[in-house]
């Protein structure tokens, strides 16, 4: 491209751009969207940033796209809202080659029509030493009806979505020799590659008035847990033989790996984790839109979290999943 102008328009014709919910769209100065009456606005936004939330010499260009959107997309499943629009910005390397770029808006493409988005603005900087893509959000729910953080109480049950770990387990088989494109590890590597941002559960949840508090694991069970907890002024107990663990493909890379180190404090697995008062748990089904529940724990009036143990010891469960401001391992 050698203009903004033909930039924009290659946009046009590469994303999904178009929806009833715009008024106006991309390619003015502003977006105006439109709402169904009685809704609100629920807005997030994510940074993904090179060498932080991706590896290039490792990760895909349509893989970083796709994970940059679900990661965003994820937190308005945390809060219930039904998806609507996604503003993209992105700083490029200046010689980032058109094909790099066809293959990360490919992967943009196919996430957005996974859980509706459309491509609503952004901005692009040239000529930055790492790439970064910041993304914003917008979904809409019913007015009051946002399901937070904030609002589990002692004695309510504490459930997961899907399988925990999988994601952080898929990361460490790469980083052990794992090729993203291994076709005998399609299923392993799949939820660090492409995981999924459960709008759609999230949705059918709230429809059932289930969630009193709901959290997207994006940091690892062990943090996020605590950050739902330090919310909403309650304790946890979680339930070791209970955590719907991934299991350990036959692989001389996974000797000595531990699948319940993965499943409480691996990180971008985009599951739910969501309580629900005692009286209700009798209605949580074990599958819901396709995706299967688990109950792990229970939320107490005792500010600390524990782990149980299957003998019934009870260990702290400190938060050891993702923190920006704590070295982590590369």
């Amino acid at each position: 491209m050698q203009s903004e102008v033909e930039w924009m328009d290659w946009l046009q014709r590469k994303l999904p751009t178009h929806s009833l919910h715009f008024v106006v769209g991309l390619g003015d100065d502003a977006a105006v969207l439109r709402l169904l009456p009685g809704h609100e606005p629920v807005i997030t936004t994510d940074l993904f940033v090179e060498g932080v939330h991706f590896l290039p010499k490792i990760h895909p260009p349509d893989v970083i796209g796709f994970k940059a959107i679900m990661r965003g997309a994820s937190d308005l499943a945390a809060m219930a809202a039904r998806p609507l629009a996604v503003f993209l910005s992105l700083s490029l390397r200046r010689n980032t080659p058109e094909r790099w770029l066809e293959e990360f808006l490919s992967g943009v493409r196919v996430a957005c029509r996974r859980i509706g988005l459309r491509v609503a603005g952004g901005d692009t900087s040239i000529g930055g030493h790492a790439f970064a893509a910041d993304v914003t959000v917008v979904g809409q729910v019913r007015r009051g009806q946002a399901v937070l953080r904030s609002r589990a109480r002692a004695g309510d049950d504490i459930f997961v979505s899907g399988k925990l770990g999988r994601a952080a387990l898929g990361l460490e088989l790469i980083r052990r020799g794992a090729k993203p494109q291994d076709r005998r590890l399609r299923q392993d590597l799949r939820q660090h590659l492409y995981p999924e941002a459960r709008c759609r559960l999230a949705l059918e949840l709230a429809r059932l008035r289930l969630p009193s508090a709901m959290i997207d694991l994006s940091d690892g069970l062990s943090t996020d847990l605590h950050h739902l907890c330090r919310a909403s002024r309650v304790g946890a107990l979680v339930e070791s033989s209970e955590l719907p663990a991934p299991k350990l493909p036959h692989e001389r890379a996974t000797r000595h790996l531990d699948p319940i180190q993965f499943a409480l404090h691996g990180g971008e697995d985009y599951e739910l984790l969501f309580t629900v008062p005692s009286h209700r748990r009798r209605r949580v089904p074990r599958r819901l839109a396709g995706v299967p529940l688990t109950r792990i724990g229970r939320v107490t009036r005792d500010p600390g979290i524990y782990l149980v143990q299957k003998d019934g010891r009870l260990e702290p469960l400190l938060p050891l999943g993702w923190d920006h401001f704590r070295k982590q391992k590369k």
